[in-house]
């Protein structure tokens, strides 16, 4: 029947359940999906970054899993034996053999080459230098790791409280940020050795030594600051929002509000600002040992193996030129890694 198109009596037809062939047709439903899945979707698509964090992991498991099968250690002079020191070990160039080893091999027995040979007290080379790289990728991680809790802190609470207690900590913030970093090492290096030397002695700190642990100690001093100010910002904005204020009315403790509410929202510059930071801290802890202030020898790191390889620069220069390659390589990924993090997790990098 026709309706009259004047008519006040509705049109019952109109209410009928939709089929599920129309529910299909006018409605296409997203698969459910929380904030980090959706990031590493976007970081899966970037391929440089995907890559540079293949590229990491592979460098991780060298260091740890290569030294359990390696037959040679880091400190052991292969010159040395009971009758004396053979000094055809010391200096070898890749895929050489000593005097020693080339006698085992006439008489047929089958010996490890060293790959980029040894350096000037007949220690193998390549497993100095995947300790080293151990040694490097650890103050990275560790250093980020102090910076990281020390900043969290400290900058949730000065976004939160506001007032006094914002005011005296960004004055605290400001005068830290005036220190020269390098000066404050070098003298707490100076200090450390002295304080520290005969307290960690026979300890398992002994073989980083007093300057990685000063080293560590000016991470938490100094280095927490930006960290600091990066989290205090993304707190203030988001202190005023609805669920804070309902979360104080309902009468919920500052501590558990930080905790539950604005930590995790403020997750994505936590996760950015320490993937960029691991390799800042890799480059510090490298050019201090460089300059003679990190771990003790004979334990190794990139940067004074760099520097002992100064010596014999144009006599061996693979030896200077190795640690510089794993340096950049292991700078450079951490980098676009964290180039990558940025652009999956940045809200506002997103369309």
């Amino acid at each position: 029947m026709k309706k009259n198109p004047f008519s006040m009596q509705l049109d019952v037809d109109s209410f009928l359940p939709a089929t599920d062939t129309e529910k299909e047709y006018m409605v296409k439903m997203r698969p459910a999906s929380t904030f980090f899945k959706d990031g590493v979707k976007r970081l899966l698509k970037n391929k440089v970054a995907t890559v540079s964090f293949c590229v990491i992991v592979l460098i991780v498991l060298i260091s740890i899993f290569l030294p359990m099968f390696w037959p040679y250690g880091y400190d052991e002079q292969l010159g040395n034996t009971l009758y004396g020191v053979d000094a055809s070990y010391n200096n070898l160039a890749p895929f050489e053999y000593g005097e020693t080893e080339l006698k085992r091999i006439e008489a047929g027995e089958s010996v490890f080459p060293h790959i980029f040979g040894t350096d000037s007290h007949g220690r193998d080379y390549l497993i100095r230098v995947v300790y080293g790289t151990r040694i490097s990728l650890l103050v990275g991680f560790f250093a980020s790791i102090i910076v990281l809790v020390i900043g969290m802190l400290v900058g949730s609470v000065a976004g939160y409280c506001g007032g006094k207690v914002d005011l005296i900590i960004m004055r605290i913030v400001d005068i830290i940020y005036s220190l020269p970093d390098m000066l404050m090492i070098i003298l707490l290096a100076s200090v450390m050795k002295l304080v520290l030397g005969p307290v960690i002695d026979g300890t398992l700190l002994a073989d980083l030594g007093s300057n990685m642990i000063s080293l560590f100690i000016v991470f938490a001093l100094l280095y927490w600051v930006s960290m600091a100010r990066l989290i205090r910002g993304q707190i203030l904005s988001l202190r005023e929002q609805e669920y804070v204020l309902s979360a104080r009315a309902s009468g919920a403790k500052s501590a558990w509000i930080i905790r539950k509410h604005l930590i995790p929202n403020c997750i994505s510059v936590i996760i950015i600002s320490t993937a960029l930071q691991i390799p800042s801290a890799i480059f510090t802890e490298s050019y201090l040992s460089f300059l003679g202030l990190g771990v003790n020898a004979p334990m190794p790191s990139l940067g004074s193996l760099a520097s002992d390889a100064l010596d014999g620069i144009s006599t061996y220069p693979e030896r200077l030129f190795i640690p510089a390659v794993v340096i950049s390589l292991i700078v450079l990924s951490l980098n676009l890694f964290g180039d990558g993090l940025r652009d999956a997790f940045d809200p506002k990098l997103n369309n």
